[in-house]
């Protein structure tokens, strides 16, 4: 038995530097996503203003004259997706896995914010737990130094944990809500596209 606690032991201070290394890594890539998100908020905001204001007048006559309206140069998932759509408006069957397409889309670019979500507190919990170990074996020892080192280290790996996390939360939720906005535009617009123009 005692062996086995050993190796287990060795296990879990093995893995607290990768775990170190990958808290390094979210905390980086969330600053990242902090900057990309300002600057996606900035785009979405204009192309938000302008598609409230078409689509209140929007019907399948005018379809043709909303599209010319459509800014040239916005990198905008919606904006890209209906083009795509205008596009390929004969095409039932292209226009559903346009639909579908869209949503993978819109997936993909929450992936991130979902991982540091769910990643941030377990790294964080583990870099907490792994350096007690050795800190608790310092007190025993009366080796103060070595339980104050551990314990920064366990604390650090905690708000660091937290800190990643609440990034990602705070990002999907609100592009959760973009996203749900801009299907429900798409979803409108190809509909009207099965319509016919009425005389």
């Amino acid at each position: 038995m005692h062996y086995i606690t050993d190796v287990l032991y060795w296990i879990s201070t093995g893995l607290l530097v990768p775990v170190i290394i990958l808290l390094i890594y979210f905390f980086l890539r969330s600053l990242v996503l902090i900057g990309g998100f300002f600057g996606q908020y900035l785009e979405l905001r204009k192309t938000e203003l302008l598609l409230k204001k078409e689509f209140k007048s929007l019907n399948s006559k005018n379809l043709e004259t909303f599209i010319e309206r459509l800014p040239k140069k916005n990198r905008s998932l919606v904006v890209a997706y209906l083009r795509q759509l205008w596009e390929n408006r004969d095409n039932n069957a292209l226009t559903e896995k346009l639909l579908g397409n869209f949503e993978i889309a819109a997936d993909k670019d929450l992936a991130i914010s979902k991982t540091l979500t769910k990643m941030g507190p377990m790294l964080g919990l583990m870099g907490t737990l792994i350096p007690m170990g050795p800190a608790l074996v310092g007190l025993a020892s009366g080796d103060i130094a070595s339980m104050a080192y551990n314990m920064q280290v366990a604390f650090a790996t905690t708000v660091v944990g937290l800190f990643s996390s609440a990034i990602g939360f705070a990002t999907l939720q609100i592009k959760q809500r973009w996203y749900v906005q801009d299907l429900n535009n798409i979803e409108y617009f190809a509909q009207l596209l099965k319509q016919k123009p009425q005389q």
